[in-house]
């Protein structure tokens, strides 16, 4: 394994992150095709056993049983100080903003549910889930701030935003002495690459970490024509993401098959290999023990400068999907944030 620090933090990351989405009770959210606790716990022993010190969750995913399962196999299985926990916490529910619940309090809220959840009396980076178009910026990085302050809280990123946005919220932060956001988990894959226009010069620029979510877009990058999966077939969110591109993106899927054979490895490890060449420590999320296995193994493999090229030659701009996609300056009625029953990725 291979370590990094993360941004302008103290905190020592592994350069494989293990997404902790997969994890959860299946009945609990909207996604059917997450793994059990014992299920769970098995994959991220392995992780463990591999290196990997670096997990993320989010009390978004499956109604808080994510981070339920991730708290307690973690407090088994290793040090606490031997692990970095993300965790993350979405915008203020149109009910919080009808009741006046402020951004400070919101994030004071969400925070201290998460730590019930996990049963741990901090988190090593507290992420911004997404922009909040209905909360000014200051109440929110303020809010971040008093639990740096509180000892409740390592670090802060965020999630699901522009560049302008990370810009703003760090100019804020500077002014007024608060925490600065440290890492930014976007979507970047080989199959989308739309934050190399300004996010990554942004994060370049100030020692931003990148720490992208959907490495292997949904399991597309890792797969040759057709093999499927349970999560493929079920992952509604992700089908909304690729399946308007399939037959672009295929010619790049192609190309990973390709030099897998020819480096006789996975796909899994030719579109990892890429992505570490780019990022910090890329989001790889687990629902069965080889996933993490072959993610590991990705850090064995160097990639040229014309394998580089040669994945990257067939791109062509993407329209903006997911959180990205929405407009979220006016709360919707049916938002269901601090539940965690509405998909978000």
């Amino acid at each position: 394994m291979e370590y990094i620090k993360l941004g302008n933090s103290d905190l020592n990351v592994s350069r494989i992150c293990m997404g902790c989405m997969g994890f959860g009770d299946p009945t609990q959210g909207p996604c059917t095709w997450t793994t059990n606790e014992e299920q769970s716990r098995e994959i991220i022993k392995r992780g463990l056993e591999l290196g990997v010190n670096f997990f993320d969750t989010a009390i978004a995913y499956q109604s808080g049983t994510s981070e339920q399962y991730v708290g307690r196999a973690l407090r088994s299985l290793a040090k606490r100080e031997d692990v970095v926990v993300a965790t993350k916490f979405l915008p203020r529910t149109p009910d919080e903003i009808a009741a006046g619940i402020s951004g400070q309090q919101h994030v004071e809220r969400m925070l201290n549910k998460s730590l019930e959840n996990l049963g741990m009396d901090y988190v090593d980076l507290y992420i911004c889930h997404m922009w909040d178009y209905n909360t000014p910026i200051e109440d929110i990085m303020e809010g971040m701030n008093h639990a740096v302050k509180a000892g409740k809280v390592r670090a802060i990123g965020i999630s699901n935003c522009f560049a302008w946005q990370l810009a703003k919220a760090n100019a804020i932060a500077d002014r007024n002495g608060w925490a600065k956001f440290v890492s930014v988990q976007g979507h970047y894959n080989l199959l989308f690459r739309e934050e190399e226009r300004e996010m990554v010069p942004l994060c370049e620029e100030d020692n931003i970490a990148l720490t992208p979510y959907s490495a292997l877009a949904g399991g597309r990058l890792s797969k040759r024509p057709g093999e499927t999966s349970k999560r493929q077939e079920e992952d509604g969110v992700a089908k909304m993401k690729y399946d308007a591109t399939a037959e672009q993106d295929g010619i790049i899927i192609a190309r990973v098959a390709e030099l897998a054979d020819r480096y006789s490895v996975t796909m899994t490890q030719v579109a990892l290999a890429w992505l570490l060449q780019k990022v910090a420590s890329p989001v790889v999320g687990a629902t069965k023990l080889h996933h993490i296995e072959g993610a590991v193994t990705a850090l064995d493999l160097k990639l040229t400068p014309d394998d580089m090229a040669y994945l990257e030659e067939m791109y062509i701009p993407h329209r903006l999907v997911g959180v990205m996609a929405l407009n979220k300056k006016k709360p919707t009625e049916k938002a269901t944030w601090s539940t965690g029953n509405q998909v978000i990725k």
